[in-house]
């Protein structure tokens, strides 16, 4: 027979029925499995001895996930069930296919030896050839060995136990989830690899995403496809912070994993019964729809597990990670992606039409509306069904167009025209904001500032809103985002209509509501002079203010923008404007006169040059600047003048001097009061050299010259960085370096001089955006005090001069006395590795892992560099690390080295180490250097940031500083 393909992704039926005849039993048996839901196979047809197995046949077994066999006395006798039963075999042999045999009226030893009715003898001029008969014999054996169920008692009661032994086996507890998953495998298949690839440390992925974004949708077809390679499963949902629903969850939870009722009084005491349950057994875990730390510590306590299960949890927080540094797991965050136009048009056709595609006429305003929704499921869905079109009526279709585009109409009207059960479903994450300031703070961006420099937000609005934090909040819980280009604020379409519509809801009366955005409605509450003790902010026509502003609004002015006003000569009488806090006057290019009085303006914390480039050449304008006493943000970035600023304002903490041309930063710039530093897109920019401590923002994207950054201190003390685009960058000090083995000198190489020989290869580094728009020859990287590199396509010789070597990711050895006039300085460790597939499928692929353990000094640590090596069919790639750990090794040492790459990418061909000595003489050198080294993130040094558990360290920036892999 041909030999079958391996298990599909998705089963079309969950039971393969194998019998002899027709008879009131396997009648009975088949109504049975299909009453309780199981989908079950079985051939209509009459079984006809000496015909080949239909395609059909074949393939139903193949697509089933387990098979019932029920022997009867002439089973033996046809062909055609020997030939299935070696198939169902087979197909067990392949993968998770479960085979229960039920024996019906005959003896299992009969069938084990071929006895009696089940003797199989060859025959000439037929199928019952000897190679046949070897074969069915075999699969006779092998079946009769497996564990069955032999009919005895009641027919009835005995099916029963047939269909509870099927449903146990195969975990039928599936979810239900809608039909038309749009876009649900490509969004469901790095957390499958995840799911199915092993990886130290992570036991939590977090889905994240705003409501409505198909979060709980994606999860429960994850945990559909993949809860059968887990020993158990469960999946908790309607979560809340309740102790009687919190109990409940916890003995759904044991119940689940257990397979049986667990008698818990308290939450403490199932907190305690969970922790045992997930160390001994590999279960799938999913909590849906969660935003409370508390919850899940009450669900999985608070130690760090030794466990391979995996938890999945669906939030609408971005930075749940957190979450877990308490207690010292580690997390994974998937941040769900809304769906593109093209998704986007098929579920709103789906659920609008009955079709993938719009209906006739409808193919532009379907398009507008897919647009309007921006990808989120939840609108597309709700929207398409309340729009729906009947291709059987004509006239309905004919009026239904019309009624498309007054819907249209209305969704765009500004005036916050919400679904209400849109609304309801995102007014929850709005709800769950814990400050006041942070809603207003929301209700604000939507109505004034989407599309708005963050930065510039967070300067505007920090006294009133504490805005920096609070559009951290808003970020995190997915209401707004800032784009990674420009650094702009944006909202999605649905969420700005639900803060509108809040709005709205304040007052029928424009003059009594908190916000007024439409510019007719704010002309008229000026000219009438309504509103000054409710409007917190208004939006107006220009030309129209002028007619409308009065004294009054003009004493109460906090922000005045006036960017990008060409024409703007000089500013006069800014002493009318005794509140202004923030003042932009970004690319007025023909600006050239500021007015004396602004040095008056005691309130003002904002100050935006940026383009005022005539503006420089009066020093008067460069001292009036220089005496804004608290003056927080100065943005003169593309206006830097050319002669010396005479000072900053000592209040000074943000300074923009983005797209400016100097090669390193002007002397006369004083950087001590600065917490936050805007250099991109300084093309010339070559250094930085030594950056204050206080410094905690550095932004340098894009500074195409770059090459390094060094600080006055060793350790990195920045809190944020951005260095996307600098690609001649190869140093961060404190953070890493990067230098071409070509560059170093051989001396530096110490036992890796041989490398020296391959210092003009081509080696594929990814991992960090410092990798994007470079090739590179082989590289050194520094980090933690660990030298690394990778090598392509060379011989394995560096595995020859290794004292300790092991076919698989896994050695250990014995640290053994040292040769005379020496001292182990370190340990050098080196992988090679072959390549089973190549980036070039779009799998993202898993960063590498080095673990070393020294079980007698009960110090373990994992390294994940920051850039590492793509994989390219039939090219064999070398991993080489040098680890200086040399003073925390002694004599009986037990040292265990373990890698962890990813499966789907990499087999590991041979692990080797040696210990790397130092003599005498060398000595008294590399202790001056590991007391320098102490208040350094390196290895001998301080690595208390990286420390997880006592004597565990996890040396990886990555989910510090959120770099990306490909």
């Amino acid at each position: 027979m041909a030999s079958t393909s391996s298990a599909p992704a998705r089963y079309e039926y969950e039971v393969f029925l194998s019998l002899d005849t027709r008879h009131s039993f396997t009648d009975h048996l088949y109504e049975a499995l299909h009453q309780a839901g199981i989908r079950t196979f079985r051939d209509e047809d009459e079984i006809r001895d000496g015909q080949e197995l239909k395609p059909e046949i074949e393939r139903s077994i193949i697509e089933s996930r387990a098979s019932v066999i029920v022997f009867s006395e002439n089973f033996a006798v046809s062909t055609w069930c020997l030939d299935e039963l070696w198939l169902i075999l087979e197909q067990k042999r392949k993968g998770d296919h479960f085979v229960l045999p039920v024996f019906y009226g005959v003896d299992p030893s009969d069938v084990r030896n071929q006895r009696g009715s089940f003797t199989v003898e060859s025959r000439i001029g037929s199928k019952w050839t000897e190679d046949n008969v070897n074969r069915w014999k075999a699969a006779l054996r092998e079946v009769a060995n497996l564990k069955g169920m032999v009919v005895s008692g009641s027919e009835t009661a005995f099916i029963a136990e047939i269909v509870h032994k099927v449903y146990h086996e195969l975990d039928l507890k599936l979810l239900c989830s809608p039909p038309n998953l749009t876009g649900i495998e490509i969004r469901a298949r790095d957390i499958n690899s995840w799911l199915r690839y092993e990886q130290p440390g992570f036991p939590v992925l977090a889905i994240c995403g705003m409501g409505g974004s198909g979060k709980t949708t994606l999860v429960k077809h994850i945990y559909n496809t993949n809860k059968q390679h887990f020993e158990s499963s469960s999946f908790l949902e309607e979560i809340e912070d309740k102790p009687g629903v919190l109990l409940g969850l916890q003995k759904q939870l044991l119940r689940d994993v257990l397979g049986t009722n667990i008698v818990i009084s308290n939450v403490s005491e199932g907190t305690l019964q969970i922790e045992r349950a997930i160390e001994r057994k590999r279960v799938l875990i999913v909590v849906d729809d969660i935003d409370d730390s508390d919850i899940l510590s009450t669900l999985f306590g608070a130690k760090v597990l030794d466990t391979q299960s995996k938890i999945i949890i669906t939030t609408r927080l971005l930075n749940i990670d957190t979450w877990f540094e308490s207690i010292s797991w580690r997390c994974r965050v998937y941040k769900l992606e809304l769906l593109n136009p093209d998704e986007s048009l098929e579920l709103l056709s789906w659920h609008a039409f009955g079709s993938k595609i719009p209906m006739e006429g409808f193919e532009k305003i379907a398009a507008e509306l897919a647009q309007y929704c921006g990808g989120n499921p939840l609108a597309l869905k709700v929207l398409g069904s309340s729009l729906f079109v009947s291709v059987e009526n004509p006239w309905t279709k004919s009026n239904m167009i019309e009624i498309w585009r007054s819907r249209m109409d209305s969704l765009n009207s500004l005036k916050g025209d919400l679904d209400a059960k849109i609304q309801g479903v995102l007014q929850r994450s709005f709800e769950s904001l814990a400050c006041h300031s942070h809603k207003e703070l929301f209700l604000h961006i939507a109505s004034f500032f989407v599309g708005e420099y963050a930065f510039d937000v967070e300067k505007i609005l920090e006294n009133d809103y504490h805005a920096k934090s609070g559009i951290m909040t808003l970020v995190n819980r997915c209401l707004v985002t800032v784009s990674r280009d420009f650094g702009k604020l944006m909202m999605h379409n649905l969420l700005q209509d639900l803060a509108r519509n809040i709005v709205r809801e304040e007052s029928k009366d424009p003059a009594k509501r908190s916000r007024v955005w439409q510019c007719d409605e704010s002309y008229c509450l000026l000219s009438k002079g309504d509103g000054s003790k409710t409007i917190e902010g208004l939006v107006l026509d220009m030309p129209k203010a002028k007619q409308a502003m009065t004294s009054e609004v003009l004493h109460s002015l906090k922000v005045l923008r006036l960017s990008w006003s060409y024409k703007l000569v000089s500013i006069y009488n800014l002493h009318r404007l005794p509140k202004l806090e923030a003042l932009d006057l970004g690319s007025c290019i023909s600006l050239t006169h500021v007015c004396k009085t602004i040095k008056d303006l005691e309130n003002l914390s904002f100050l935006r040059l940026s383009g005022c480039t005539r503006l420089w050449k009066a020093s008067s304008n460069q001292k009036c600047v220089n005496q804004l006493k608290r003056l927080k943000t100065l943005c003169i970035c593309s206006g830097t003048p050319k002669q010396p600023l005479c000072s900053l304002p000592e209040s000074l903490s943000t300074l923009i001097l983005s797209s400016s041309s100097f090669e390193i930063l002007p002397n006369h710039i004083d950087l001590r009061m600065l917490q936050t530093l805007y250099l991109s897109w300084c093309p010339n920019l070559k250094s930085l050299s030594c950056l204050p401590i206080t410094l905690k923002g550095l932004h340098v994207d894009w500074c195409t010259s770059l090459e390094n950054i060094t600080f006055q201190s060793a350790r990195f003390t920045l809190q944020e960085f951005c260095y996307e685009g600098c690609f001649k960058l190869f140093e961060i000090e404190g953070l890493f370096k990067l230098v071409s083995i070509a560059e170093v000198d051989e001396a530096d190489l110490e036992h890796m001089q041989w490398i020296k020989l391959y210092q003009n290869h081509k080696v594929d580094l990814v991992g960090d955006v410092i990798t994007k728009g470079r090739t590179f020859n082989i590289q050194m990287l520094y980090e933690y005090g660990i030298r690394s590199t990778y090598l392509q396509s060379i011989e394995d010789q560096s595995m020859a001069q290794h004292e300790y070597t092991s076919s698989s990711n896994f050695l250990s050895l014995c640290v053994p006395l040292r040769p005379k006039k020496n001292r182990i300085q370190g340990l050098s460790v080196t992988i090679l590795c072959g390549s089973l597939s190549s980036d070039e499928d779009g799998r993202i692929m898993l960063p590498p892992f080095a673990k070393i353990s020294n079980r007698a000094k009960g110090i373990t640590w994992v390294y994940n560099p920051v850039v590492f090596c793509l994989p390219r069919v039939d090219r064999d790639v070398v991993w080489l690390s040098y680890w200086p750990i040399g003073n925390l090794l002694d004599v009986g040492d037990i040292v265990h080295v373990t890698v962890f790459l990813d499966e789907r990418m990499f087999i590991v061909r041979e692990c080797g180490a040696s210990l790397v000595y130092m003599d005498d003489g060398e000595v008294e050198k590399d202790e001056k250097c590991a007391e320098r080294m102490k208040g350094e993130e390196v290895i001998g040094g301080d690595l208390s940031l990286f420390q997880v558990t006592k004597g565990a360290y996890y040396l990886c920036r990555r989910d510090f500083y959120k770099s990306e892999t490909p």
